[in-house]
């Protein structure tokens, strides 16, 4: 025990406190571990209070499970009767360090909205079974979604699902409770866009950033956008990645993704935890390699083309509804690599696209071998000399920045 008495706590939950600590910067969270008997403390690595709130809270979630103590008043507590926005803060508190925490946050704001709106701040965990969920599934797909060009377009039911399957984790994740309710399986509500670009298609994008058609955005803005959009293009030809691995790929040797001696591409940067959508290592056609060893650092410019890409499917009139997203890529290269492969290295395709994969052991070494998805990849090199031949300048255009 300290040998002088501690002030008032900065925070408290559930028997942790927050205290600043004589002669240190950083504050201190003080427990009592009933296990070893006796006092133990943990710096929380700030000196800021609402961060500190938050390493205690971390702190005491992984120590107890949130099983323990009410939140509010510290007592030992019933797990039927944890309030269900509580829970969500839990949730996105033992989340922050995930990689998917960007989706998730979003989707459980959807909940925390409903409980606003339809004034339901007392829901607990509890309360929501199939009926409840019912009636948010409604109210949430009933909300459009605005894009930030003030565009409005109707929400999936598949969205929807996703903040459901999401509550039901947070739920499942406070103090031992089941959650009342299931997510329907993404197969019953997703709706998978029937469009599929052929070579003709494909061509005309490039054609669109290799040489645009005027517009209406300054020089500079149109020359960095059209950069990007070229980029994206180019990575998701040539390996077939989903969207956001292909805003990932970079040169910087930090980041373990470019073998350019091997020309294998590592799809998941390092650091960066595998997900369900489990990101590849592929062989990279030799044009591409050419591109990737032209460039230093991130190879698609700022965060995102999503505005780029919407601008050319306008100006190109791809189909729209959903039917030709930044997906669309992957999606058509996959379809034509289909039907120009035999039909026994159909294997080799589901390992580019991530749907399988080997065993963790063989996954280290398989990338190194000579014959690794080399089929799969003779087809991809064939499709872009093809598109090459149809966008002069789609991947032997190197000064594109």
């Amino acid at each position: 025990m300290p040998a002088t008495k501690r002030s008032k706590p900065l925070y408290e939950r559930g028997g942790y406190q927050l205290h600043r600590r004589q002669g240190r910067t950083a504050l201190e969270i003080v427990w009592y571990d009933d296990e070893r008997k006796r006092e133990r403390s943990a710096s929380a690595r700030t000196e800021d209070v609402e961060l500190g709130r938050a390493a205690l809270d971390r702190l005491y979630l992984e120590k107890t499970k949130g099983e323990a103590f009410c939140p509010t008043c510290g007592q030992r507590r019933e797990a039927t009767r944890v309030y269900l926005s509580a829970a969500i803060a839990d949730y996105l508190t033992l989340s922050a360090g995930k990689s998917s925490i960007d989706a998730i946050r979003p989707r459980l704001t959807h909940v925390l909205a409903y409980l606003v709106e339809k004034d339901l701040a007392a829901t607990t965990c509890d309360d929501v079974d199939e009926d409840w969920i019912e009636r948010f599934r409604k109210w949430l797909h009933a909300r459009p979604i605005v894009t930030p060009t003030g565009i409005r377009k109707e929400r999936s039911w598949s969205t929807v699902e996703n903040s459901v399957l999401q509550l039901a984790a947070a739920v499942n994740r406070s103090g031992g409770i089941k959650a009342k309710f299931k997510a329907q399986q993404p197969k019953e509500v997703n709706q998978t866009p029937q469009h599929r670009s052929d070579l003709a298609e494909l061509a005309a994008m490039f054609s669109y950033c290799v040489s645009p058609p005027p517009g209406k955005q300054p020089a500079e803005r149109a020359k960095r956008d059209r950069a990007s959009l070229l980029a994206f293009l180019r990575i998701s030809i040539a390996t077939m990645a989903r969207p956001d691995a292909a805003h990932d790929v970079s040169t910087d040797p930090a980041r373990g993704q470019w073998n350019s001696d091997r020309r294998i591409l590592n799809l998941n940067p390092a650091q960066r935890r595998q997900t369900r959508k489990y990101r590849a290592t592929v062989p990279v056609p030799k044009q591409m390699a050419a591109v990737l060893d032209s460039t230093v650092g991130n190879l698609i410019i700022g965060t995102s083309v999503k505005s780029a890409w919407e601008t050319m499917a306008k100006a190109l009139n791809l189909p729209s509804d959903g039917e030709s997203g930044m997906k669309l890529i992957r999606r058509s290269v996959a379809n034509i690599v289909r039907q120009r492969l035999p039909q026994e290295a159909w294997g080799e395709l589901e390992m580019f696209l991530g749907h399988d994969k080997f065993d963790d052991v063989s996954d280290l070494y398989a990338p190194f071998r000579p014959d690794y998805l080399r089929r799969a990849l003779a087809v991809v090199e064939s499709i872009i000399d093809e598109l090459e031949t149809l966008a002069p300048g789609a991947f032997s255009s190197l000064d594109t920045r």
